[in-house]
């Protein structure tokens, strides 16, 4: 039995998407979760889980996606300049400038916990201003990860762009 590549690009690219999902509600459910206990050292464990969790699967899947979106694209004669493709790229773009950021508080976060747990104190006001930034910068990276997996889905006609 044959595997056609557009088949295995096609998984690729579901894979890819439904990781970059999967992994982004889980990890903001875990650090959410950790956060409201204020145990320094819970949330020093789980926001180190959480900084692993991003590099291997959210980062693996951030790669994967555009290199099997646009070969899927250019195999399947979609151009680039579609409605639909298009603005699934600017989406994916603006879930990349909140997700940079998403990555280095929580590095910073699991930082300011472990520091507070080594030295038996309370999470500092730091800790608990970067950790409103990072709660609020998961919401349009969230929602433009959602709007894309329903463009992709959907394949709207939105006209050709360019």
């Amino acid at each position: 039995m044959e595997i056609e590549l557009d088949s295995i690009l096609l998984f690729l690219h579901v894979i890819g998407a439904t990781v970059l999902l999967g992994t982004g509600a889980g990890i903001a459910f875990f650090m959410v979760m950790a956060h409201r206990t204020g145990n320094a050292s819970l949330i020093a464990h789980v926001a180190s889980t959480v900084v692993l969790a991003d590099f291997l699967f959210t980062a693996s899947a951030v790669i994967l996606q555009p290199i099997t979106g646009v070969a899927l694209a250019l195999r399947t004669g979609w151009p680039l300049g579609e409605g639909w493709i298009f603005y699934s790229l600017l989406l994916y773009g603006l879930a990349g400038v909140f997700w940079l950021p998403v990555v280095r508080i929580q590095m910073r976060l699991r930082s300011l916990a472990r520091e507070a747990a080594a030295e038996n104190a309370p999470l500092p006001r730091r800790y608990h201003r970067l950790y409103r930034i990072w709660f609020a910068c998961g919401f349009p990276a969230f929602a433009a990860v959602l709007a894309i997996i329903w463009l992709m889905l959907t394949k709207p006609d939105l006209g050709r762009l360019f």
